[in-house]
């Protein structure tokens, strides 16, 4: 199929009038106009984006370890414009992780027509700070523990593609140490300071999961966490963009401080995600969803209940250029799972997911493989 009179999203993340086209479910001929091509009149043309931090939505959760609730979180994501992901487990037993991954990695394995690809998974838990554990539950916390950690990963055929911790914990920077060598390494849910922080992205860190949240603040005499990233070139850093979790002036900050090269954004989403108000579970815990907000029964606030897609309007909505949101909702979360090479950008050879949109990038037509998502 071929394309013409759009604007492009391409990999120098600006819109470049062009054309395009799609053979064998991929990109080919991007910036070519063909005769024979579909006038898109004018649209603006981005890449399928990519959420690398979502528990579910739809009443689904990753963590439930069900293959036909994975596939309905898909098949929602892929409605709204989010073409891949990597759903992010919980802070509970080993087990119940196990599952989940093998339940996922099914889904890996198979995609299913009018469904978002699952190209990875974050694992998020259970190697956190009780002091920061937010949403997560306090029961199922455990010590660093690269033994029980690449069993997970090897039984799960190396599906997950971020591992999260938090560095103040015993054995971190070891952990990072040989982990590194297999996925993506995130720091979250952490109470640390800035010399371990340091130690931990000296060691191998190269993520920064949910900035700001559950995590210590900047200050002037202890920049923490979110100092020691700021200032190494190879940590990027999750954003929710959700409009609840971080204030629009602090995404803005993240933007500044970190550079649109190293932001990516996030949702966090839940089961919640997609649904009516009321009464829903996170890791074994009761969440209330009320006003958009869900919240675990002591009002600690959970994940969101916002897809990827609003996020990136959000960050718009907020001043972040369009061009810059974009490249933080696909460009860069592409690059962290390790997934660069398939999907992330509009190029000959990748795979042709993408969403057609307006000029404010009101959401039009989602494609998959070339296929339109109905």
């Amino acid at each position: 199929m071929n394309y013409k009179n759009a604007y492009l999203y391409t990999e120098d993340f600006k819109f470049v009038k062009g054309g395009f086209s799609v053979v064998d479910g991929k990109f080919c001929c991007v910036g070519e106009e063909q005769e024979d091509a579909l006038d898109l009149q004018g649209a603006y043309v981005i890449p399928g984006l990519i959420d690398v931090h979502n528990h579910g939505n739809s009443n689904a959760d990753f963590s439930d370890g069900s293959y036909a609730g994975d596939v309905k979180m898909a098949k929602y994501l892929a409605s709204v414009g989010v073409t891949s992901f990597a759903p992010a487990t919980m802070t509970l037993p080993y087990a119940v992780i196990a599952r989940a991954l093998e339940a996922g990695l099914q889904l890996h394995k198979a995609p299913v027509e009018h469904a978002a690809r699952l190209l990875g998974v974050q694992m998020e838990g259970p190697f956190f700070s009780e002091k920061k554990k937010g949403a997560q539950n306090g029961e199922y916390l455990r010590l660093p523990d690269f033994a029980a950690f690449e069993k997970l990963y090897r039984d799960s055929e190396g599906l997950i593609s971020i591992v999260d911790l938090a560095p103040e914990l015993e054995g971190s920077a070891e952990f990072v140490e040989q982990a590194k060598k297999l996925c993506t390494v995130s720091i979250a849910h952490t109470d640390s300071d800035y010399e371990h922080a340091k130690a931990a992205i000296d060691a191998g860190v190269t993520h920064l999961t949910h900035l700001y949240n559950a995590m210590p603040p900047i200050h002037h005499r202890n920049p923490g966490v979110i100092g020691a990233a700021s200032e190494n070139e190879a940590v990027s850093a999750e954003v929710i963009c959700d409009g609840i979790h971080v204030h629009p002036s602090s995404i803005r900050m993240a933007f500044k401080l970190f550079g649109a090269d190293r932001m990516v954004l996030i949702s966090d989403a839940l089961r919640c995600c997609g649904m009516p108000e009321g009464e829903y579970e996170l890791g074994g815990q009761q969440v209330f969803l009320k006003d958009n907000v869900a919240r675990l029964a002591d009002g600690t606030i959970a994940g969101s209940a916002t897809n990827l897609f609003d996020c990136m309007r959000n960050a718009i909505r907020f001043g972040i250029p369009k061009e810059d949101a974009v490249r933080a909702a696909t460009w860069n979360p592409a690059r962290q799972i390790h997934a660069l090479d398939r999907v992330g950008s509009i190029a000959d050879g990748k795979l042709a997911d993408f969403v057609v949109c307006d000029a404010e990038l009101h959401r039009q037509q989602v494609y998959l493989g070339g296929a339109l998502v109905k």
